[in-house]
């Protein structure tokens, strides 16, 4: 007998549907043949499912068993397989009814019948409810996951047996009713409050600026100077995440297989710091069957790269596209996909190897070419889409062993909050949003300079020598100092504190 299971495959972060044909016919008993482009994980589910049936005390078929993947030309893979397998291999026996046109069956299964976990859930339930299916069996722990889709009748299954008797209406499943969760609106935890940061008033600044338009920073300071800590406070002033912009990042999670047990959706913005060995595809994502990388990882979030300098210029090089496209295209023979990719870059280098040149309080024992050397690691295309950049020198003394808290995260976070409201205003009806992300049209647009801005303007340029894109930046910078501070039109102080954090020449 023929039966047929809806599951779905993964191509990237969005889900296809795959239907799970099954056809138990006469021939060699016990035979499980598995055709559809599977991988070795599904191509092994033949011996997981076997034994599954058998420890869920079911009847194996004592026949041939011929699986389809369809579409056969979409490359499957992973564990997910198991459950719809087991259940088109029962069906085609006659074991269970064999009528399953409006579900979707996903899970692994283990050799004694449980349902364990798969990466993916969320994407997998959305494509089901695009395509007008009504109910999504899961594994247990991935019910909260799946609950996340609206309109979809979710099914938690623990064990084949159990989604046996299910099936057979004999000791129906309950669905998965989400429970209210009270501590959605309470603030999320932070490893940093600036609070606890003494000093640095102008870094903390610096970041507010950048937290407020989503504007990419590059900190410069001898070491111990509080880089590092700084930019592990900066996800404390971000604005809280959106429900959607919440529901991407744990779209690319899921996928990736690093939602945290019993989260089922992120609610604080990523901060990824990876070490500077990472390879090309690690930072911007690939391999044989494309996954995200670091980039995607830190999606709505900040990519904190310290030690810059000594990434290789080869892999810093990848992040000039996603820095403007703000999305990551990886392609194969087998096709491209795309990943998102609108982060916020955080940058932290000394100024030469050993990290005291121009540094006051130590001698610097590198040569002049050692420091160009140095310095020049990080190309000229990468340094000019970098907006801020600011100088960390070390804490006196006094400020370090003052009493006095600084302010305190959540109100900075309250200023760049209504920054990006206005700003949210402002682009409504655009799928930008912040300043960072408006190309020359809204420059254009929003960032009108009056006689004196044009007049300061130019100058800058040609004194700092400003490149096309770094006078755009430029004005998308004044644009967010304005918005921090609530002023409709862009000023001259607006302007010249933006000139102030370009790079300048010979650095």
């Amino acid at each position: 007998m023929l039966a047929k299971i809806t599951s779905c495959a993964l191509v990237g972060l969005e889900g296809v549907l795959v239907d799970v044909e099954v056809d138990v016919h006469p021939g060699l008993v016990g035979k499980i043949d598995i055709v559809g482009l599977p991988d070795a994980a599904i191509q092994e589910s033949r011996e997981r499912v076997r034994s599954a049936i058998h420890n869920s005390h079911l009847a194996f078929p004592q026949r041939r068993v011929t699986i389809n993947l369809a579409p056969a030309d979409l490359h499957k893979e992973g564990p997910a397989y198991d459950l719809p397998i087991a259940v088109g291999i029962l069906a085609g026996a006659n074991q269970i009814p064999a009528d399953y046109r409006d579900s979707m069956f996903i899970g692994e299964l283990s050799l004694d019948g449980s349902v364990r976990h798969v990466n993916g859930i969320i994407s997998m339930a959305s494509v089901a409810r695009e395509k007008g299916l009504r109910t999504i069996y899961v594994p247990h722990e991935d019910a909260p996951e799946a609950a996340l889709v609206p309109d979809l009748t979710v099914i938690p299954v623990e064990t084949l047996g159990q989604l046996v008797m299910h099936l057979g209406n004999l000791l129906p499943i309950e669905p998965y009713k989400p429970e209210n969760d009270e501590a959605a609106e309470d603030e999320p935890p932070y490893a940093t409050d600036f609070a606890e940061i003494r000093g640095q008033e102008h870094v903390k600044r610096a970041l507010e600026v950048a937290a407020a338009g989503g504007h990419c920073v590059l900190m410069s300071g001898p070491p111990g100077s509080g880089k590092t800590l700084l930019a592990r406070a900066l996800p404390s002033i971000l604005p809280r995440m959106t429900i959607d912009e919440a529901l991407e990042v744990t779209k690319i999670y899921s996928v990736a297989g690093m939602l945290p047990p019993g989260q089922p959706l992120l609610r604080q913005r990523p901060f990824r710091a990876p070490h500077h060995t990472i390879s090309q595809a690690g930072l911007v994502g690939g391999g044989h069957w494309p996954r995200p990388g670091e980039v995607s990882l830190a999606h709505r979030g900040v990519l904190f790269l310290d030690e810059l300098p000594e990434f290789g210029m080869r892999t810093l090089e990848v992040l000039r596209q996603p820095l403007e496209d703000k999305v990551v295209t990886i392609s194969r023979a087998s096709g491209s996909l795309s990943f998102p990719a609108s982060f916020l870059l955080v940058g932290a280098r000394n100024p030469c190897p050993c990290g005291y040149y121009g540094d006051p309080l130590h001698e610097c024992t590198c040569s002049r070419g050692m420091v160009e050397s140095y310095q020049k690691r990080i190309s000229g295309p990468l340094m000019d889409r970098i907006d801020i950049h600011v100088e960390v020198p070390h804490v006196d003394y006094e400020k370090l062993t003052g009493e006095a808290l600084a302010e305190p995260s959540s109100a900075v976070r309250a200023r760049v909050e209504a920054a990006r409201e206005r700003q949210r205003a402002r682009l409504e009806g655009t799928p930008l949003y912040c300043n960072a992300d408006m190309g020359p049209a809204e420059v254009r647009r929003f960032c009108k300079l009056d006689t004196a801005g044009r007049s300061l303007i130019k100058a800058a340029m040609m004194q700092m020598g400003l490149s096309a894109r770094a006078y755009h930046r430029v004005l998308k910078l004044a644009r967010t100092i304005a918005d921090l501070a609530g002023a409709e039109e862009i000023a001259a102080p607006h302007l010249a504190e933006a000139l102030q954090y370009r790079r300048r020449q010979g650095e």
